[in-house]
């Protein structure tokens, strides 16, 4: 999900922290019904990365500078940090479970995944992962919690037991990619990640590729897109047969429509708003989809102001 031109030793999380956020309200435009705001904003230096949809209207949104978890509605537009940020934390990828009412966050170049209750905040349980480069995106299924890795050409996973309790750190493993992927050293690779029909599907950033994985054996089977590319491609979220591949660099979101077992898929348009600065992630909620704005490039300082931005879902 975080994504910049350069080699990932070039990456850095020195970010700057606003300390004790306060909650934050909507941005005063709003649609034309007057029911959901075109912006909302969030605390000032959060430095946001990944965002995942919760109950109701509610929405997640995960913070690069220290790991704090913000949760809102993106009906009224209000909202509240979940969980404090801590020096050393690192928020990615963010994903809902809603059997269970627990949030997962991917720690980026920490090599953990962090678990919490979703009502209260509250660390439930941390999987640390070696070796690792940077977990960035992550998706929840039936049975485990898939990671990817920018680096390293595998996934990390978790299982999961329905209705059972997390399982212990020592569980954890990793399922490496083969068949049609091919990483490149040195530059992000795997970044977002969606499950659909028994398989998942990730992005390749830097080939503007798309895959079909098995999640039992790992096997990779390339997407033919007839053409098209999705490089930068970041978070992917996913409604029915429609793909929604956020391209961050390029400030569009690529909506595809995808062929049987996954073969295959066709560019149907492209999204695009005025709002747009760096976007990362996007979550659908309320007929609506609500992209965040990572805003790569521009200095992170406490008084950095970050928005989400809410989209149509059709080009």
């Amino acid at each position: 999900m975080m994504r910049r031109r350069g080699a990932l030793g070039a990456l850095s999380l020195a970010l700057i922290v606003a300390a004790g956020a306060a909650p934050v309200a909507a941005h005063d435009k709003s649609d034309d019904a007057g029911t959901f705001p075109a912006r909302i904003d969030l605390p000032d230096g959060f430095a946001p990365e990944g965002i995942t949809a919760g109950r109701g209207t509610t929405v997640f949104v995960g913070s690069l500078a220290n790991g704090a978890i913000w949760q809102g509605d993106v009906r009224t537009g209000s909202g509240r940090i979940l969980v404090p940020g801590a020096a050393g934390n690192v928020a990615v990828g963010v994903a809902y479970e809603a059997r269970a009412n627990r949030l997962w966050v991917a720690g980026g170049a920490t090599g953990t995944v962090r678990v919490y209750d979703a009502t209260s905040g509250s660390l439930l349980n941390t999987y640390t992962f070696s070796p690792a480069v940077f977990l960035n995106d992550l998706v929840v299924t039936r049975n485990a919690v898939y990671v990817t890795d920018s680096g390293i050409q595998q996934l990390d996973v978790i299982p999961l037991e329905r209705n059972g309790p997390l399982p212990g750190p020592t569980a954890a493993r990793t399922l490496p990619l083969t068949g049609d992927i091919a990483f490149v050293a040195g530059q992000f690779n795997a970044n977002g990640i969606v499950a659909s029909g028994g398989w998942l599907v990730i992005v390749q950033s830097n080939t503007g590729k798309l895959f079909r994985v098995n999640p039992q054996s790992g096997l990779t089977k390339e997407i033919d897109l007839g053409g098209a590319s999705v490089t930068f491609g970041d978070g992917l979220e996913l409604r029915g047969r429609t793909l929604y591949v956020v391209r961050n660099q390029l400030n569009q979101v690529a909506v595809l429509r995808l062929g049987s077992r996954l073969a295959s898929a066709r560019l149907k348009g492209t999204i695009t708003e005025a709002g747009l600065d760096v976007p990362t992630t996007i979550a659908f909620r309320g007929g609506r989809l609500w992209a965040v704005n990572a805003r790569f490039g521009t200095p992170v300082t406490a008084t950095t102001d970050y928005w989400i931005t809410r989209l149509p879902t059709r080009p």
